[in-house]
């Protein structure tokens, strides 16, 4: 088994466990994901932002407001794209939620997240394969932030988790 496999394995046994998002544990078959992907796997330089804070919705109507951290750029099928992370203000870790043209049809559609970590060196590790859907995505009984608009990409990223009821993969 490769790293993937072990981290896919190791969060479908979280999800069938009764700490769950999952309502329906008994009926959990396990999550969907699209096959590794080594084109949309990424080291990436940081570019500066203006380091403002962004307000950006949830999935009940709430706000929650970030701090922008910096920019990433890469290629995917020929498009450059263009994402902001962001992070809590005080945190180290960065968070980036986004849509793409997956969104509502295979993927989840309110967009999947990343958590990424910081390089010492100015770049971050931007790994597609371990993008994963809210937990709004499974129950109405949590509150999830919303991709601002400035991560809504036009083009397919088809790696990580697909839409939950999909067929497991």
């Amino acid at each position: 088994m490769t790293q993937l496999d072990d981290f896919r394995s190791a969060k479908n046994e979280f999800f069938a466990s009764p700490n769950s998002p999952i309502e329906d544990v008994e009926g959990f078959a396990g999550l969907a994901y699209y096959p590794e992907s080594d084109r949309l796997r990424f080291v990436l330089d940081l570019e500066p932002s203006d380091g403002g804070e962004v307000t950006i919705g949830t999935s009940d109507g709430q706000t929650r407001t970030y701090q922008r951290a910096g920019v990433v750029r890469f290629p995917v099928d020929g498009s450059q794209a263009q994402l902001t992370l962001l992070n809590h203000i005080g945190d180290d870790g960065y968070f980036l939620p986004f849509r793409d043209a997956t969104s509502g049809t295979t993927t989840y559609g309110a967009g999947r997240y990343l958590d990424i970590e910081p390089a010492e060196n100015g770049q971050v590790s931007v790994d597609f394969n371990l993008a994963y859907n809210p937990y709004c995505a499974y129950s109405d009984a949590y509150s999830c932030p919303l991709p601002p608009t400035e991560n809504w990409l036009t083009m397919p990223i088809e790696a990580g988790e697909r839409s939950y009821g999909s067929v497991a993969g």
